[in-house]
């Protein structure tokens, strides 16, 4: 029985650490990929203008922030010959319907419509929203471009540069502006370490990794499954819009240009709430992942990692544990400056206490994410069902 156990626990350690050196693969893989893609001069301009096709962007607005008039504007004054703005508000009295008529007089060269009221076509309001907005688009090209999302002149051209002919989907690794304040020091520490790492990594791996804040689309490709409407099921459209194209053989591309979110500075709690809110569509959406992403975690992969190195060669497990915690420190932090392109808008005392509270409270919002599935965004609450279809929870009055 004794020896059972011990080749047990044996082959247990040699799979523990197997899985412990693929994460550092991982590491190296976003490391690679993020060099490789990221932040590279747009090709795209040497063509000529009428090469270069129309795109119909897609803003799904609700409410207003300090940097909302700022960011709408950035839209307005990209370098692209052929695109029009299609705003998309579901109630008149939304206070960003006064910036968005400001703009469109600041700007009468430019081709802007305002959509109010929405389509109920399904449980997502964000889709409910886009839809009018969705249906009068008239060029080949879609943009859905959340109402965060700064622009910069040449991002649109850097992004066609990647629509190539096998591609149906061209996205942008969500990053964010450099602001003020710590809690926007560890936003921009969770999206340029640990997000950018999954999120590289699996680009590098043809994995569906896309997210919805900035993804450019085939129109005819989502005509031809019945339109945005045909994903009102879901609340994580962006993940079922990509696995309907590479569900029929198209491809699906990085731009160069990190999605850059410039929403007011979060608080703590709000920025916590949104991460929980993404690992509850994870787990509805890829069930496996109630065990795997734990066991990717810093924390948690090298408390098991040094048992299961101290268990195979007589070592001792917290010096074990110290390596994994300095070298995965070194690794992300070298991630976070290929992500931000130069020196980092903060200390390096920011960095590591940031880098500390992202990595304690890991496991602990995922554990909550577990133990309160409904979500509650904008104005609802749905439950999820294995798969990632949704249906609305109606609140009790």
């Amino acid at each position: 029985m004794a020896n059972i156990l011990n080749i047990s626990l044996y082959g247990l350690a040699v799979f523990l650490v197997a899985s412990w050196v693929f994460v550092w693969i991982m590491h190296l893989m976003a490391i690679f990929n993020g060099k490789r893609k990221l932040h590279k001069k747009c090709e795209v301009m040497a063509q000529t203008e009428s090469a270069l096709p129309g795109i119909s962007i897609i803003k799904p607005l609700v409410g207003i922030d300090t940097n909302l008039f700022t960011n709408l504007e950035s839209f307005f004054t990209m370098t692209y010959p052929q695109f029009e703005l299609l705003f998309c508000v579901h109630d008149e009295k939304d206070a960003s319907v006064m910036f968005i008529n400001r703009l469109i007089d600041k700007y009468p060269e430019v081709e802007a419509k305002l959509f109010i009221g929405g389509a109920k076509v399904g449980v997502n309001p964000k889709i409910n929203n886009m839809e009018p907005g969705y249906k009068a688009a008239k060029y080949e090209l879609i943009l859905i471009s959340d109402s965060g999302i700064r622009m910069k002149e040449d991002t649109l051209l850097d992004m066609v540069s990647s629509m190539t002919d096998e591609v149906a989907l061209v996205h942008q690794m969500p990053f964010v502006c450099d602001r003020k304040g710590f809690p926007s020091v560890l936003e921009k520490v969770y999206f340029g370490t640990a997000h950018a790492r999954i999120y590289l990594s699996a680009d590098f791996l043809k994995i569906n990794c896309p997210t919805g804040m900035s993804a450019l689309m085939r129109k005819k490709l989502l005509d031809d499954v019945g339109g945005i409407a045909a994903f009102g099921q879901y609340l994580a459209e962006d993940f079922f819009f990509a696995k309907s194209f590479t569900d029929r053989g198209w491809k699906l591309a990085i731009s160069s240009q990190p999605a850059w979110q410039n929403s007011c500075t979060p608080d703590i709690d709000s920025f916590q709430n949104r991460i929980t809110r993404w690992a509850k569509l994870r787990i509805a959406m890829i069930p496996h992942m109630i065990l795997l992403e734990p066991l990717s975690e810093c924390l948690m992969l090298g408390a098991i990692a040094a048992w299961a190195v101290s268990f195979l060669v007589q070592c001792d497990p917290f010096a074990v544990y110290l390596f994994h915690l300095l070298l995965w420190f070194l690794l992300d932090y070298v991630l976070l400056c290929i992500v931000q392109n130069g020196a980092l808008p903060f200390s390096k005392t920011d960095f590591v206490v940031a880098w500390m509270l992202r990595e304690c409270c890991a496991l602990l919002l995922f554990i909550r994410a577990l133990w309160e599935p409904d979500i509650k965004w904008r104005t609802g609450t749905f439950k999820l069902k294995w798969g990632g279809v949704a249906h609305e929870v109606k609140t009790k009055l």
